[in-house]
């Protein structure tokens, strides 16, 4: 199983797996989240929502969530020890509420992202920078631009309340759908999508070109963990995977200034050299960014902080330097 390399940046913490050719997963987790997954706490009930144990509390913080698994003796009011199974969601024209369930493990906060991964099992270091060959830049700018381009194609990539939909862009010909399939999976895991995701393949008519693609899938996707449909007549194939968090194309497009702040800061913090850091950046990225944070970059540069706002930058745009005094 492959490391993790962790990033605790400032407003944000990254991680990812590296392979031959980059970034072959990655994560990314905003501290000041509440209710993160993994996060054990008291809560109290305050409605029950059918049958079967389920219902809505409320933890410490005031936030509230869905809740499963309910014991039967729990009344509305009293507490209720529940674990957050999955972040709240902000989509397009709503607001999803936290998902959580009972729990008799003990009372814990939620894990910061490298712990998350710990927890998982999986084998972690904690690093200043991402190596050379983490194409983060590249990774981030895909995600924003919900586009993912290959030989003879491309993915776009739609967040919607039902599900992530994927549009296969390219030729129906068996040798440039292997391809799309094979993007397609690597973009999967980059992106850190779970939940419902619906992928509209070119409509294949030919019934072995179809299981063609199945295969394709099963052969990409095996060490994935998922369900998925095989694909039907009109190219469409469903894919379910679990859902604890906001993929990168959800936090960014959710929240687009504040993860160009935190795009910013990252680069800003390696500059090396003399002189003071200068961060130019369209209004409302500037205006994302926390007080604490630009300390908390003048206490790890040593360098003094100034902004300047610039209208005419677009928000992913945003660039540091350093300037002389």
């Amino acid at each position: 199983m492959a490391k993790w390399l962790v990033e605790e940046g400032i407003g944000e913490h990254r991680a990812i797996q590296l392979g031959p050719d980059g970034i072959e997963e990655a994560r990314i987790f905003w501290p000041g989240t509440r209710l993160v997954a993994g996060e054990i706490a008291d809560a109290k009930l305050r409605e029950r929502i059918g049958e079967g144990g389920r219902g809505r509390v409320e933890f410490p913080s005031g936030e509230q969530a869905f809740a499963a698994q309910i014991p039967r003796s729990v009344s509305i009011g009293a507490p209720v020890r529940m674990q957050v199974t999955r972040e709240a969601i902000a989509e397009r024209g709503r607001f999803k509420l936290a998902q959580s369930r009972f729990s008799d493990a003990p009372v814990r906060p939620g894990p910061a992202l490298a712990q998350s991964l710990v927890d998982e099992s999986h084998e972690v270091e904690l690093i200043r920078r991402f190596p050379d060959q983490a194409d983060w830049q590249e990774l981030w700018l895909d995600a924003a631009s919900q586009k993912v381009t290959f030989d003879g194609g491309s993915l776009l990539f739609a967040e919607t309340p039902a599900m992530t939909l994927i549009d296969v862009d390219g030729s129906a010909q068996r040798a440039a759908q292997q391809k799309a399939v094979a993007a397609l999976a690597k973009a999967l895991r980059r992106f850190d999508l779970g939940g419902n995701i619906g992928v509209d393949f070119p409509s294949v008519q030919d019934k072995a070109d179809r299981k063609a693609i199945d295969t394709g899938l099963a052969e990409c996707l095996d060490d994935w963990p998922h369900e998925r449909t095989a694909m039907n007549g009109f190219g469409f194939v469903q894919i379910v995977t679990r859902l604890s968090r906001p993929s990168l194309i959800h936090r960014i497009a959710r929240n687009r200034s504040g993860a160009a702040a935190r795009l910013l800061l990252r680069r800003a913090e390696v500059l090396e050299g003399p002189g003071k850091v200068e961060l130019s950046a369209h209004p409302a990225v500037l205006a994302a960014i926390e007080d604490n944070w630009l300390e908390e970059l003048t206490r790890r540069t040593g360098k003094e902080v100034s902004i300047r706002p610039d209208p005419g930058l677009a928000l992913e745009a945003s660039h540091a330097q350093l300037v002389t005094r």
